[in-house]
């Protein structure tokens, strides 16, 4: 990374929260907007996963058919899975599936037996019917999830 860009991002941290405009500035209220959804994106973290299941390669990539079958997404192209990490730490699977309206993406911690995924879509889907197949694939005993409406 560059050092100016770092040094602006020390100083000037990117923070994701909401702008809210204030009532000393009137102009700010007229121009801000509610726009509309552009992107679903629904992040989903997995622990205590079954071992067998998250460093099975053919196990992910059946997974992530059926995951877009259930929220009717379109695939396109193959699903990519790799085994990779030198860091024992962070090694295993990790997965990325383009679809039609964006991605799925993916990463499998072997040491840890947690998992790490992503759905973004710019086409409505269920997000907690991906939760749920979700968990239930890699028999995860606990998850978190977000969802974020892109705009």
């Amino acid at each position: 990374m560059k050092p100016l860009l770092l040094l602006l991002l020390l100083f000037f941290p990117i923070h994701s929260q909401e702008y809210i405009p204030s009532e000393d500035v009137p102009w700010a209220a007229a121009e801000i907007t509610e726009a509309p959804t552009w992107g679903w994106h629904t992040l989903i973290d997995l622990h205590d996963c079954d071992h067998d299941l998250i460093t099975n390669a053919e196990h992910i990539k059946a997974y992530v058919h059926v995951l877009c079958n259930l929220i009717d997404m379109k695939k396109f192209g193959e699903c990519h899975v790799v085994n990779f990490g030198e860091n024992e730490e962070v090694a295993g699977y990790s997965m990325f599936q383009l679809i039609e309206t964006s991605n799925i993406s993916g990463h499998f911690v072997n040491k840890t037996n947690r998992a790490f995924i992503d759905i973004f879509s710019c086409k409505e889907y269920s997000p907690e019917a991906a939760l749920e197949f979700t968990a239930q694939m890699f028999s995860a005993k606990n998850y978190e999830f977000r969802i974020i409406k892109r705009k």
